[in-house]
């Protein structure tokens, strides 16, 4: 697994989920693109409150970075093109909501 970080926009709504031992965790799906303009889906998966917490108070077509581990893979389109994705578990996820917009009269 490589470290990474990932900035794009979400997909859809984040999606909780719960594993066959009864834990929860969340899922979601973030569309980031490189320098050259071209799009990678990032499945992404979260196990720790904070970053589950960050991606359900999200909605779609919002903007995220994320922090985490990294797995390459590569998935064929209805056209037959093979494509790169990305998995992720994400361990920190930093969103406008936690950025605030602290307004103290300090430009």
């Amino acid at each position: 697994m490589i470290d990474g970080l990932v900035a794009g926009r979400l997909m859809g709504e984040a999606s909780r989920r719960v594993d066959k031992a009864g834990r929860g965790y969340i899922v979601a799906r973030v569309l980031a693109r490189n320098k050259a303009d071209e799009e990678f889906i990032v499945n992404v998966i979260a196990f720790d409150e904070a970053p589950c917490a960050a991606l359900v108070a999200l909605r779609d077509g919002e903007s995220l970075s994320l922090a985490g581990g990294l797995t390459p893979k590569v998935w064929t389109d209805k056209q037959g093109i093979v494509r790169p994705s990305l998995d992720m578990v994400a361990n920190r996820v930093l969103t406008a909501h936690h950025a605030g917009h602290k307004d103290d009269g300090d430009a």
